[in-house]
């Protein structure tokens, strides 16, 4: 039976039904559903709104019922209208009477924002739990391969050495800040809504505050219109679980680029690679290309969100019902790459040798031999050119800074010495950059060190 029979002297055609129907996607909230509506009712009963008796017996077989359907012995309705309506209908096919009294003092509107709230709070804290394993599967890894040599890379163009653990850094701060961000969102998302009824409260003397309590929120809603009206925090988890998307499709575009055979610098196990149907010598790394390929859905995501919402006066409208899956999708695609993608980098082999060989042959040390110059006097400017015009000199005869006769450098400027070999060595290149957030191996060490500290104190 629809909640709203009364009103109508017909029965609701067919497909307008299953066009209007989201039971299909919102019974995922059914655990949460009941576990409102048992806070629901004990809230009624303490308040004397209905008999102590009825709300006992109601969240007695509220819990039977979400036994039931954890063990499989009661299938979810596919035909119900939603999952608030199959949760009340199967309880008051079960007790009678009493079953109907569940829904005193309460509308679908401040249920639903109740329902989804309780189930983004916990997609949060799974989501950070993902987000917290890939930081640190990348910090483990990082100091590994802390003083590893590779070049860094401004218009992917080779710029200035940097090591391997470095790099792997950078993406454990961008996770580091979603982290927050999701923090940030649950804390806001954390007020119980339900109390708001349809849109203006209702004249029953709830206690809110014990509502709230019992469902672990902070605090309650402080406005009916906004309490149902509110998705908010919809767009704005959709928003942050965007941009973990497009810090993994990042990620992942540097994967591929160093999977490829002109780059070389890393190799993915087979158990996260896929082969050609057509090519035998093929080694596709599919689970990166899938990740950034999924980061575009998750933008569209938001996109509906905002779309849908754009437009909507106070308080409730049905269009709201989209919320469910553009946020659902967003959720379920960002823990189903994080799945992929953790285990991908931690087996992930790397290859030192070639991020090494490719720092040698890329005039990446140009502004340590600049800076050489600085430190003998010259002003940075003229050391520039001077060494602009070597590195010119170098690629007409196939050579490389270290290669270059000194008698060459000399010949451009005479402050040149045989010092200049030890100034602008990778390693050394590497090791000075030790300034605060720098590439030296000492600070990638103390940097992983000092996040997953952070990690294991929150």
């Amino acid at each position: 039976m629809k909640l709203w029979a009364g009103r109508f002297s017909k029965e609701i055609d067919q497909k307008t039904n299953d066009f209007n129907s989201s039971i299909s996607f919102d019974s995922r909230m059914i655990e949460e559903d009941i576990q409102g509506s048992i806070a629901h009712a004990t809230m009624l009963g303490s308040c004397g709104i209905i008999e102590q008796s009825e709300a006992d017996l109601i969240c007695k077989e509220l819990k039977q019922i979400c036994t039931d359907i954890l063990n499989g012995t009661l299938s979810i309705a596919p035909n119900a209208e939603d999952v608030h309506t199959f949760v009340e209908g199967e309880l008051t096919q079960r007790i009678g009477v009493s079953g109907k009294r569940l829904h005193t003092a309460r509308s679908r509107n401040d249920q639903v924002a109740l329902d989804i709230r309780l189930y983004l709070k916990k997609e949060c804290d799974l989501l950070y739990n993902q987000i917290t394993e890939l930081i640190t599967v990348l910090c483990k890894k990082a100091i590994v391969h802390k003083g590893d040599v590779m070049p860094g890379y401004t218009h992917l163009q080779r710029a200035q050495p940097i090591t391997f653990g470095h790099h792997l850094m950078a993406y454990a701060e961008m996770l580091l800040r979603d982290l927050g961000r999701l923090k940030d969102a649950k804390a806001r998302m954390d007020e119980l809504p339900l109390g708001a009824g349809a849109l203006a409260g209702t004249t029953y003397p709830l206690n809110r505050s014990l509502t709230a309590q019992l469902l672990g929120f902070d605090r309650v809603t402080n406005n009916s219109l906004d309490s149902v009206a509110d998705r908010d925090f919809c767009v704005e988890l959709a928003s942050i679980v965007a941009l973990a998307m497009v810090h993994l499709s990042r990620f992942s575009e540097e994967i591929i680029l160093w999977c490829s055979w002109e780059f070389k610098f890393v190799e993915l196990d087979d158990a996260f690679s896929t082969g050609s149907s057509i090519m035998p010598q093929k080694k596709n790394p599919d689970i990166a290309e899938l990740v950034r390929g999924k980061s575009g859905r998750v933008i569209g995501d938001v996109v509906t969100l905002l779309t849908m919402l754009k437009g909507l006066p106070l308080a409730y409208n049905k269009d709201m019902q989209e919320d469910k899956e553009a946020i659902f999708d967003a959720v379920d695609t960002l823990k189903m790459c994080l799945t992929a993608f953790i285990p991908m980098i931690e087996t992930m082999k790397v290859l030192p040798e070639n991020m090494r060989n490719a720092a040698a042959r890329g005039f990446i040390n140009a502004t340590d031999c600049a800076d050489y110059l600085v430190n003998k006097g010259l002003a940075f400017r003229d050391a520039y050119k001077i060494t602009g015009t070597l590195v010119a000199q170098c690629i007409e005869q196939n050579l490389t800074l270290e290669t270059l006769p000194l008698e060459d450098y000399r010949t451009v400027c005479d402050t040149f010495d045989n010092d200049i070999y030890n100034a602008i060595s990778l390693d050394r290149c590497v090791n000075e950059r030790n300034v605060l957030g720098a590439p030296a191996p000492e600070n990638v060490q103390a940097q992983a060190t000092r996040v997953l500290k952070l990690l294991t104190e929150q």
